[in-house]
């Protein structure tokens, strides 16, 4: 039995047990013995660092693929998955990080695949996907395309589809991660609603807290080993963490940098684009952190991406943006990466970086785009050096050199996608969203190459939905609403119910 098992759940048979499973990828074990359960009616989170085998275990779970030792119970029986279609066959649903709905396609339809009929009515089938929505208070329009969604709608069918196929175990992996305040909420109840009926959920979260609050045991892997499972009331936040990272992780204390700079390296000026980005105006100093928080919509990413060229401006009444003195304007991120100016997107599997090619090829492509001339051929000597230079200083970490991009661990992917954006010397360094879906001990790497890029003289804006992010990392803080900035904190004097009151009122 695991460490800290419940002892009145001894006598119910696990809606889920693994037993001794191990997994390799190559010669390199990515799980080893991993022995847990999941009860009917739990909720039960599985924590670690990115590469600790939380992914891995997952598509074992869910059948994507299958241990090369150890094996599966449900319900008290061995089972071997050979396939994702045979774990839905079983009752087991996985909903992505990264949604696996078809964007050609209705939310209806996405919905219902998998159980179509021979001959199918578009009415009946919307019919049973507003029922399936309303559910769940899913206020989405069963006829719209899901290329039209937001993230966050996306994820909020993705979970709609797991619960409509009658799933006996719900695997969660990162589903907050793409949602608003309210929505996590609602996420929340739909949880418990689950739990209530007797559903085993398998919660997977870099947010340490909502584990804690949400979670009835949880398992901590490390190293692609089981390290512990406790019922979530015998950790704390720092405890977990200790667990996850085999030392106790000091906690950043900002503070504030006093800058000399009189003049800004950035300036915006009432910067406007339809109903999004209206009359947005800021400034960012030489060595100095701006942190942009703000609810989702309020146009803070809407307008780094305006500035960096990954939007195009208006020519009449967009505004002006001003890069040391001069005005600027960009009709693509090339030619505003060539004059110092980087945004590191927060979609990092969107446009952050290609993931079927290896670190090297990435580095070598964020070079060449960074480039005034381009060379005619691109060595294989230049890759490696990039690699060697830049892959060191970011910390990014693989056990394959050659291996892609794709199957790096989320912190790794991060750091990929801030090399590659940074091959070049910049002036203005934009991160959204820079830690989202990282682990704690990779945030902390990622936290002190922020630091490092203000110390060396960059004007660094950070956009984050997180407040403590925001709260550790900025020297000055804005908060936008309805696509201009409304207030404006010194950083360290601020507090997150200042900054929520200011993007909420």
């Amino acid at each position: 039995m695991n460490d800290g098992m419940m002892t009145d759940q001894s006598a119910q048979v696990a809606a889920l047990r693994l037993a001794g499973v191990t997994k390799y990828y190559g010669n390199n074990p990515a799980v080893r013995g991993v022995d847990f359960d999941v009860m009917p009616g739990e909720v039960h989170a599985l924590v670690g660092e990115n590469g600790a085998g939380k992914s891995t275990m997952c598509k074992l779970i869910a059948g994507v693929s299958q241990p090369d030792d150890g094996h599966l119970e449900l319900e008290g029986e061995p089972i071997v998955l050979r396939s994702p279609a045979a774990g839905l066959k079983a009752g087991i649903s996985m909903v992505y990080q990264e949604t696996s709905l078809v964007p050609a396609m209705t939310v209806a339809q996405n919905l219902v695949m998998g159980d179509e009929r021979l001959l199918n009515r578009m009415r009946k089938i919307n019919l049973v996907a507003q029922r399936v929505l309303h559910s769940h208070n899913f206020h989405i329009n069963p006829g719209l395309m899901v290329a039209s969604l937001s993230a966050a709608q996306r994820q909020l069918v993705e979970i709609a589809r797991a619960v409509h196929r009658d799933a006996k175990i719900i695997i969660f992996d990162e589903p907050t991660s793409s949602l608003t305040p309210e929505e996590k909420q609602q996420l929340f109840m739909t949880i418990d609603e689950l739990k209530r009926r007797g559903l085993a959920i398998i919660y997977v979260s870099h947010a340490l807290e909502e584990c804690l609050e949400l979670g009835d045991r949880i398992t901590v892997l490390r190293d692609g080993q089981h390290v512990a499972t406790r019922p979530a009331h015998e950790f704390t936040r720092d405890t977990l963490v200790e667990a996850m990272v085999g030392r106790a992780v000091e906690t950043t204390v900002m503070v504030p940098r006093k800058t000399t700079a009189i003049e800004p390296t950035l300036e915006v000026r009432d910067l406007t684009l339809g109903q999004v980005v209206r009359n947005m105006s800021f400034s960012a100093y030489p060595g100095q952190i701006v942190g942009v928080a703000g609810l989702v919509g309020s146009g803070r990413s809407e307008s780094a991406q305006i500035v960096s060229g990954f939007v195009k401006r208006r020519r009449l009444r967009g505004g002006v943006v001003r890069l040391d003195k001069k005005a600027r304007r960009y009709r693509t991120s090339r030619q505003a990466i060539r004059d110092g100016i980087v945004y590191i997107t927060e979609d990092r599997k969107v446009g952050g970086y290609f993931d079927s090619m290896s670190i090297r090829e990435n580095l070598l492509v964020g070079s060449l785009a960074a480039s005034r001339r381009t060379p005619f051929l691109a060595t294989a000597r230049r890759a490696k050096n990039l690699e060697d230079r830049v892959g060191k200083r970011f910390g990014i970490r693989s056990l394959d050199p050659k291996a892609q991009v794709v199957t790096l661990s989320g912190g790794n992917q991060q750091k990929v996608t801030i090399a590659k954006a940074l091959t070049s010397t910049a002036k203005v360094v934009i991160f959204d969203e820079p830690t989202k879906g990282v682990d704690v001990g990779a945030i902390r790497e990622i936290h002190a190459l922020i630091h490092e890029f203000a110390d060396n003289g960059v004007a660094v804006i950070v956009i984050s939905s997180y407040l403590p992010e925001i709260l550790a990392l900025s020297d000055r803080i804005l908060v936008a609403k309805g696509g201009q900035i409304v207030a404006e904190f010194t950083g360290g004097a601020a507090t997150e119910k200042e900054i929520m009151f200011a993007a909420v009122h």
